[in-house]
């Protein structure tokens, strides 16, 4: 068993029935000209979660860790995307609309696709999912329960919406839930603020919190608490 030193107290896992969740780090949310700078967000705020991110996957990749990777797309005849997710206020473009990255949050455009410096490599998992939370319409119950998972690492954008969502419903599921404070990010840093206090609020009702360096510290002592 492996302990961080997280908040609202310390998180235990077991490295053997654990896994990665990286949420949504896509082209279409990230990088200039994607669907989230065409609803007017300031990017930047997202890029800062890039690193952080490449340097989890990289630590969960060296000790043999399962990963999963999220990627929040649509069928090409949006028959998985109800107008109510659609419609919503007054974008330049719309989910399904053509974009500088082809058509927006499409399965198979390239906007859709994971960014580079945190793509999958042979053997991660990609789970694609037509709504904010990964359980909704997906078979990731079916991949952690066939990989024996019972604690879950998260990552991703935003932390608000997609990443809140995730960790909601695998709480509801028996998951225990730890997020990284720096490899998540949102376009409004009070948003995250705010998140990160409602995940670990009234004992970890939701789940725990814990820096990335702080993470990274436990798991090299890992055979030391072996």
């Amino acid at each position: 068993m492996i302990n961080v030193d997280a908040a609202p107290f310390a998180f235990t896992f077991d490295p053997a029935a654990t896994a990665l969740v990286v949420i949504d780090m896509q082209r279409d949310f990230i990088e200039p000209g994607g669907f989230g700078e065409t609803l007017g967000n300031d990017i930047s705020h997202m890029q800062r979660a890039i690193a952080p991110t490449a340097r989890l996957l990289a630590l969960f990749r060296a000790n043999g860790w399962p990963v999963i990777h999220t990627r929040e797309t649509h069928a090409a005849d949006l028959s998985d995307c109800p107008p109510a997710k659609r419609e919503r206020g007054s974008p330049a473009l719309r989910i399904g609309d053509t974009g500088p990255m082809g058509r927006i949050l499409i399965r198979g455009a390239p906007g859709a696709e994971i960014i580079s410096a945190c793509a999958p490599v042979t053997g991660e998992i990609v789970i694609d999912k037509p709504g904010k939370g990964a359980f909704y319409a997906t078979d990731l119950s079916a991949v952690l329960q066939g990989l024996g998972v019972r604690s879950l690492v998260f990552a991703g954008v935003t932390t608000e919406v997609c990443v809140q969502t995730t960790m909601r419903e695998a709480n509801d599921r028996g998951y225990e839930c730890l997020l990284i404070e720096e490899a998540t990010e949102s376009y409004f840093p009070e948003f995250k603020a705010a998140t990160l206090d409602m995940i670990r609020a009234q004992g970890g009702i939701v789940g725990w919190t814990t820096p990335l360096a702080t993470f990274e510290q436990s798991v090299k002592r890992q055979p030391e608490q072996a």
